[in-house]
């Protein structure tokens, strides 16, 4: 089965729990480390014969363009993570949808090629924005994939669909993929829970929906957490520095076997023919 390897294009200062440590205004200043990890997974991908969806900040493309015509050059698919990586849930709806138009103009002047993907930094899609899918559609987005329907301090929607749905507003939703157990979603689409887990733990529960759902997987990562020579921010909690740097120098290795023991494509090529099909049926 081909599952969906999904990448959020963000650098290591641009994540939210580091936000208080490197405010926007000063992101210039920083040090940037994006275009080292995102020639290694790209040339990771290519020797594994994988194909990927990028959900990139338009920040990012305005500053690294060489990158995103890269992306585009391989066969992949350039998606949006918006422009600045705002949490949805803190924008305004008129500041959303902005934010989403400005980041979908970006990556198509650059990269040439419609982006119709969306991925919602820190997965911030919930009960306090429900105009947000509609504001995707307004932007002329065809998918999102901003649901993780687990319980977890800073995200989650544990009641919404596990499964790939389409909205009545005609926008694809693409949850990151969950094991059912226990009464209860577990995480099983990478992230953190990737580097913290055994990895024989992310194959069993990738291997186990493909085979008791019989749907594709959808994985993510960020390109820092190949990167474990990313300098460390001390002032951070230790919760908050747990999750960011555990288990970052084995990230590349597990990805590796990620790519041998399982298929992957793009996120757009799994998922819309399948609706579009539905769609032409009815």
């Amino acid at each position: 089965m081909n599952n969906a390897l999904t990448i959020d294009v963000e650098d290591y200062f641009q994540v939210s729990a580091l936000a208080p440590h490197f405010p926007r205004n000063d992101w210039d200043k920083v040090p940037c480390r994006i275009e080292r990890n995102m020639e290694l997974i790209l040339a990771m991908l290519h020797e594994y014969g994988a194909k990927a969806t990028f959900f990139t900040l338009g920040w990012i493309a305005e500053r690294h363009p060489k990158l995103i015509r890269l992306i585009v050059m391989e066969g992949h698919e350039l998606a949006s993570h918006g422009y600045g990586h705002e949490r949805a849930s803190d924008q305004s709806r008129g500041a959303f949808l902005a934010d989403v138009q400005l980041a979908k103009a970006v990556l198509e002047d650059i990269g040439g090629v419609e982006v119709r993907g969306y991925r919602a930094p820190s997965f911030s899609f919930g009960k306090t924005n429900p105009w947000a899918h509609d504001c995707l559609r307004e932007a002329g987005y065809a998918y999102s994939s901003s649901v993780y329907p687990v319980v977890h301090d800073h995200y989650g929607m544990p009641d919404a669909p596990r499964f790939a749905y389409q909205m009545e507003n005609g926008l694809i939703e693409l949850p990151i993929t969950t094991v059912r157990a226990a009464g209860r979603n577990w995480p099983a689409g990478g992230g953190g829970y990737f580097r913290l887990l055994p990895y024989g733990m992310s194959r069993w529960m990738i291997e186990r929906f493909n085979r008791i759902e019989g749907r594709p997987a959808i994985f993510y990562f960020h390109p820092w957490e190949i990167d474990h020579e990313q300098p460390r921010v001390t002032q951070a909690s230790a919760k908050t520095r747990f999750r960011h740097y555990i288990n970052l120098a084995k990230t590349e290795t597990r990805l590796r076997q990620l790519l041998t023991d399982f298929q992957w494509g793009r996120a757009d090529d799994i998922f819309l023919p399948e609706f579009a099909l539905a769609k032409k049926a009815a």
